[in-house]
């Protein structure tokens, strides 16, 4: 059985029903292929007048492969959004499985002379030379999520708010065991992989539950994937006899985590996910598992980060913002969505 297919038997025993629609397929796959359903991209006409056709570019495009939803909706996005534009030429590499694979695709890309390339780097320390490689040859790059520590390798940072996450959701489950009146609670944490974007959620995390006098008594760390969170979460669980709450970094890791906690026959705690897929939306709203919330680290910015690398190229600035150029950094904020507020996500979940 393939990892696709032990993922979508998970769903299909965590989430109930017999079967997963066809939208959910789509909006869930964990293969290169592309999800258009679940593509979030902006309506072309706005007023501002920044989708007016202007001069070709040509874009390029390099992520790591989509192994899971997250980054499956990511390549969509993108190619969602440079589809929407009769004005771009959208030239997508290879992004493969490590950051070596992904400096070799690069390379060849930045040969071909793009006006501008997106990149998501596996790992922004690993990949920083080549974008410096192809700043310095004129090819702006647009940095999308991971960011990279030299600030000379890319004109554009855009990402969600990692420690954002953290914060969020370290204040809904502190504010929930302190209205449950629990003064020594028990948390776990299931971060991902151990990258700075995962360091910064668990330091945001952290500081938000030292304003409530809490911490974190167990945390281990997964890879972003649903058998990594299933071990993850059997070993934290298996460390902790009682658990009062669990926050999980990443939702589809958290399919595995959930699996764990059934395969345990668990549920005398709560648990926060993290990024705000489709799946755990409508578990949320369910009310059926320990799940009752997720922080949201949407895949949109892929869209965005095509637009605004279709006007860095184009020498146009943002219509709504006085200055003439594109800012350096746009940071997306994290919003926590719960069974109250979870139909109001259902548009932005992947």
């Amino acid at each position: 059985m393939t990892q696709h297919s032990r993922d979508l038997s998970r769903r299909r025993l965590l989430f109930g029903g017999a079967a997963v629609g066809a939208a959910t397929l789509l909006t869930a796959c964990t293969s290169n292929e592309t999800p258009a359903a679940s593509t979030q991209t902006k309506a072309a006409g706005d007023s501002a007048g920044n989708n007016a056709p202007g001069k070709k570019v040509v874009i390029g495009f390099s992520a790591p492969a989509a192994d899971h939803g997250w980054m499956g909706a990511i390549h969509a996005n993108a190619k969602a959004q440079a589809a929407a534009y009769s004005d771009v030429e959208f030239k997508e590499v290879d992004g493969g499985s490590n950051s070596e694979a992904q400096r070799s695709t690069l390379g060849t890309l930045i040969a071909q002379k793009p006006d501008i390339i997106v990149v998501l780097p596996h790992d922004g320390k690993e990949v920083n030379a080549v974008a410096l490689q192809a700043m310095q040859a004129g090819i702006p790059i647009v940095n999308l999520d991971r960011a990279f520590p030299d600030a000379l390798a890319s004109r554009l940072v855009i990402k969600g708010d990692n420690y954002g996450m953290g914060v969020s959701a370290g204040h809904f489950i502190g504010k929930q065991l302190k209205d449950k009146g629990i003064a020594n609670p028990v948390i776990g944490e299931i971060a991902g992989l151990e990258i700075p974007l995962t360091v910064e959620r668990s330091a945001g995390f952290a500081a938000a539950l030292a304003t409530y006098g809490f911490k974190v008594n167990n945390r281990r760390s997964a890879e972003f994937t649903s058998d990594s969170g299933q071990r993850e979460a059997a070993q934290l669980l298996q460390a902790l006899p009682k658990i009062d709450a669990i926050w999980n970094h990443d939702d589809d890791q958290g399919i595995g985590v959930l699996a764990a906690i059934k395969q345990a026959n668990r549920s005398e705690f709560f648990m926060v996910g993290g990024a705000g897929s489709k799946l755990a939306i409508d578990a949320i709203k369910a009310d059926n598992t320990v799940l009752k919330a997720t922080v949201t680290y949407n895949p949109s910015m892929a869209s965005s980060a095509v637009s605004l690398a279709r006007l860095i190229a184009q020498g146009r600035g943002l219509g709504d913002l006085t200055e003439l150029q594109v800012p350096k950094e746009v940071t997306l904020a994290s919003e926590t969505i719960t069974k109250e507020n979870a139909s109001s996500y259902d548009k932005l979940g992947f």
